[in-house]
């Protein structure tokens, strides 16, 4: 798309037609409308971009809901000019976009993972800021490994831990009793090297972590029987 118009007319046509099922839009801040990219440089734009995702959102959530579609969208954060107190970072694209979502997700590099000298992937943390369909402000912190995605067995490693299932003694893992590394890149390329043992953790922290709420027990009511009439 050449415009921020036409990528979003793209987004909505894509939506109606039933033939996706996932759209990601990367990112709201590169939508650039038609009038700034056909303007001079350094003219003043206005709230064109909030307009413009405002608009866009009134037509394509009705659609959305009808075609059980999930849209993705990625934004960027930008800082507010003399925010004295409070948080000064906010979002491109206005208030619209914050409003129409069901799930706003706040991802953020909190770390590196290093080989040496070499870093090798990212610490993450992901934190909800806005839930319509569960609770919200929960968090999830893991490790994006380049050309690999999330590190599966940090995540189980470190969820083992959490959990109890796991001992963490200094820099030693310990499971069953048995030590399986020395720090934690060492301790999840053993799990990584052993699939039994992290296929046995991970099917308890499942057991524990998504256990869904089942239907209540029977248990015995006191029932007050009223008394008989004279």
């Amino acid at each position: 798309p050449d415009t921020g118009e036409q990528a979003l007319e793209i987004a909505d046509m894509l939506v109606r037609s039933g033939s996706v099922d996932i759209l990601v839009v990367d990112s709201v801040a590169a939508l650039t409308p038609r009038a700034e990219i056909e303007g001079d440089m350094g003219d003043t734009h206005v709230g064109l971009q909030a307009r413009l995702m405002s608009q866009a959102l009134r037509k394509i959530t009705g659609n959305i809901k009808r075609s059980n579609c999930l849209v993705i969208f990625i934004n960027q954060i930008r800082m507010k000019i003399g925010v004295m107190f409070g948080n000064p970072e906010t979002t491109t694209g206005g208030n619209a976009l914050k409003f129409y979502s069901s799930v706003r997700l706040d991802i953020r590099r909190i770390g590196s993972v290093k080989q040496g000298d070499e870093v090798v992937g990212n610490e993450t943390r992901v934190k909800v800021v806005k839930n319509k369909v569960s609770p919200p402000f929960r968090q999830a912190e893991f490790q994006v490994m380049y050309g690999q995605g999330i590190y599966h067995m940090g995540e189980v490693l470190d969820l083992g831990v959490q959990e109890g299932l796991v001992e963490k003694s200094g820099a030693w893992y310990s499971y069953d009793g048995q030590r399986i590394g020395q720090g934690k890149a060492n301790a999840a390329q053993f799990l990584d090297e052993n699939r039994a043992m992290a296929d046995e953790i991970e099917k308890m922290l499942r057991d524990r972590l998504l256990a869904s709420p089942g239907p209540a027990e029977d248990a015995p009511a006191d029932i007050a029987e009223a008394p008989p009439e004279e």
